[in-house]
C-alpha cells in the first residue's frame, strides 16, 4: 500500500494527463489573435463537422461566417470556437426599417444557437463591405440603422454584453490625398456617415472591422512594386512618413485607417482585420508560392505580437479563407474561387508554420466519389465542331478558372484543355450517368490525367464522410462525459486502494 501523499500525487498526475489528452483532442491550444473566414459558396461544400475539426486541428480559435446557415451553426455548437456571424447586405433594408425584424433575426440566428446549441457567438457583423464604391451608395442609408436595431435586439435578448456589433468594411472607405498614411481620412462621400458609425462603435465599446487585400493592390496596378505586397522587405524601397517607415502595403494601409480615426477623434477604437489573404490560382500572381510567402509573413507577425508603426497593439486577424469556393462570383477575377489555404476537399495547398509551432494538417474523414475522370476520347477529332459548344456548356456549369492565363492549368495542350473542362462538369454532377456524354466526344478513364501543377479533381462525396476517422466533440474516449467517468473510476479505485 502507498502513502496517502503518494496516492494524491498519482491522482493529480492522472487528472493532469487526462485533461491534456482532452485538450489535445479538442484541436490543440488555439492561437491567440488569429481566426479564419469560412465561406460556403461551393458546389460540394466540405461537411460542416469535418470543417469544424479542420479549424480546430490547425489552431484556429475564431471563425468568421458570412451568414447564419443552420448546417454550419449547428456544427459549431460546443466546439469552443468563437464566432463572428455575418448578416448579408440584402438583409440590411428590412433590418433597418423594423426593430421587430431585427429582434426576430437575433432570436432565430443568435439567441437560438447560443442557448440551444452552445454556439459561442461573440460578434454580429452587419453587412459585408456595404460601402464599396461599386455599390454606388446602395446600402448607405440602411447600414447604420440596421446596426442600431441589431444592438437594440441583442440588448432586449439579454445578450448586450456577450455579443458585440461590428461592420466589415472594405479599405476603400478611407484614403490619403498624398499617399502617405498620416494624411488618411474617410472618403468625402461617406465621411459624415462614417463619423456616426465610428462614434456608435466607440460609445458601445465595439470594434471596427476592416478588410485589407495587398493582393488586390498588386492586381489592380501594373506599376505596383510587387515586393511591397509582402511582409519581407525584399528589394522594395521603404516609404518614409515622418517618424514612421513602411516596408509593406499592409502596414501603410492599416495605418491610413488609424490616422483617419485619430484625425477625427476616435483613436481609441479597436480595429479587427476581418479579411486578409492571398489566392493560389486564377491569375499570374495568384500562385501557391506567393500565397505561402504572404500568409507565412502574416502568421509570423502574429507569433511576434507585432503591430504597425502607428499602432503597436496588433489587431485580431481573420485569414481569408479556409477552403476554396468554386461557386463564388468571378466578377472581380478568376482568383475569387481560390483564396483557401486548403483545397475544396480540405487537403493542404502549402506548408504554413502556425504560431503554435505546428504545420497545417489536412481535413480528416473526407470521402470521395469513385476515382474516375471524364476526358476527351482518344478517337475524337479536335476539329469536331461540337467541341466548342461542349466545352462552353461544361464550363458554364462548373469551375474552369484554372484554365485561364497564368493559372495552374494554363500550360495544357488543346486536348487536355477539353478534357479538363469535361471532367470539371462530370465531377460537379457527382459523376452521374450521362454527365460524361458530350455528343460522344468523351470517355471515362481510371487513369489520373493530372499534369504538372494542373489537378484533375475527383469530387468529394458530400453524402459520405467518415466520422470515425477522428474523435468528434460528442463521441470517443476523450469526450467530456468519458473523461469524467474515467476520472471517477480512477478516484474510486484509489479510495479502495487506500483502505
Amino acid at each position: 500500500m502507498g502513502s496517502i501523499h503518494h496516492q494524491l500525487t498519482m491522482f493529480w498526475l492522472i487528472i493532469f494527463y487526462m485533461l491534456v489528452l482532452h485538450t489535445h483532442n479538442k484541436g490543440g491550444l488555439f492561437v491567440e489573435g488569429i481566426g479564419c473566414n469560412w465561406g460556403t459558396r461551393a458546389m460540394h461544400p466540405l461537411p460542416p463537422d469535418v470543417t469544424v475539426r479542420l479549424l480546430k486541428d490547425n489552431g484556429f480559435g475564431k471563425v468568421k461566417l458570412f451568414e447564419a446557415e443552420p448546417w454550419v451553426m449547428q456544427a459549431l455548437g460546443r466546439s469552443g470556437l468563437e464566432v463572428m456571424l455575418g448578416i448579408p447586405n440584402e438583409f440590411l433594408a428590412p433590418l433597418a426599417a423594423s426593430v421587430q425584424a431585427a429582434e426576430n433575426w437575433v432570436m432565430q440566428n443568435v439567441s437560438n444557437y447560443i442557448s440551444k446549441h452552445g454556439v459561442d457567438i461573440r460578434y454580429v457583423a452587419v453587412g459585408n463591405e456595404p460601402f464599396l464604391k461599386t455599390y454606388k451608395g446602395m446600402f448607405q442609408m440602411t447600414t447604420f440603422p440596421a446596426m442600431q436595431n441589431i444592438q437594440a435586439a441583442l440588448i432586449k435578448a439579454g445578450l448586450g454584453r456577450q455579443v458585440k456589433v461590428t461592420v466589415p468594411l472594405n479599405a476603400d472607405v478611407y484614403e490619403s490625398s498624398t499617399g502617405l498614411p498620416s494624411n488618411g481620412d474617410f472618403r468625402a462621400d461617406i465621411h459624415d456617415l462614417m463619423m456616426s458609425i465610428v462614434r456608435f462603435l466607440q460609445e458601445s465599446n465595439y470594434p471596427l472591422t476592416i478588410n485589407i487585400y495587398p493582393f488586390l493592390s498588386l492586381n489592380a496596378d501594373p506599376n505596383f512594386p510587387k515586393e511591397y505586397a509582402f511582409f519581407t522587405p525584399g528589394t522594395s524601397s521603404p516609404i518614409v512618413d515622418g517618424a514612421f517607415t513602411y516596408t509593406n502595403v499592409f502596414d501603410a494601409n492599416y495605418d491610413t485607417l488609424i490616422a483617419a480615426l485619430e484625425k477625427n477623434g476616435f483613436g481609441s477604437v479597436e480595429v479587427i482585420v476581418g479579411e486578409i489573404g492571398w489566392p493560389t490560382d486564377g491569375d499570374k500572381d495568384a500562385t501557391v508560392e506567393n500565397a505561402r510567402r504572404f500568409n507565412q509573413g502574416l502568421l509570423d507577425r502574429v507569433s511576434q505580437n507585432k503591430g504597425t508603426p502607428r499602432r503597436s497593439t496588433p489587431p485580431d486577424i481573420y485569414i481569408f479563407g479556409l477552403i476554396d469556393e468554386d461557386a463564388k462570383s468571378i466578377q472581380p477575377g478568376n482568383f475569387e474561387r481560390h483564396w483557401g489555404m486548403f483545397y475544396y476537399d480540405g487537403t493542404v495547398k502549402y506548408d504554413l508554420l502556425m504560431p503554435d509551432g505546428q504545420i497545417l494538417v489536412p481535413a480528416k474523414g473526407v470521402r470521395y466519389l469513385e476515382r474516375q475522370w471524364c476526358v476527351l476520347s482518344p478517337t475524337a477529332s479536335i476539329a469536331d465542331p461540337a467541341i466548342t459548344d461542349s466545352v462552353n456548356y461544361a464550363c458554364q456549369y462548373s469551375d474552369c478558372t484554372s484554365l485561364g492565363y497564368g493559372s495552374t492549368c494554363n500550360m495544357l495542350d488543346v486536348r487536355s484543355n477539353v478534357s479538363y473542362a469535361f471532367n470539371q462538369y462530370f465531377q460537379s454532377q457527382n459523376q452521374q450517368k450521362g454527365s460524361c456524354g458530350f455528343s460522344n466526344l468523351s470517355v471515362i478513364t481510371k487513369t489520373d490525367p493530372s499534369e504538372g501543377t494542373c489537378r484533375f479533381e475527383v469530387m468529394i462525396d458530400t453524402g459520405k464522410h467518415d466520422l470515425t476517422a477522428y474523435i468528434s466533440n460528442d463521441a470517443g474516449l476523450f469526450n467530456r462525459g468519458a473523461v469524467w467517468r474515467t476520472l471517477a473510476t480512477i478516484v474510486f479505485g484509489l479510495l479502495l486502494w487506500s483502505r
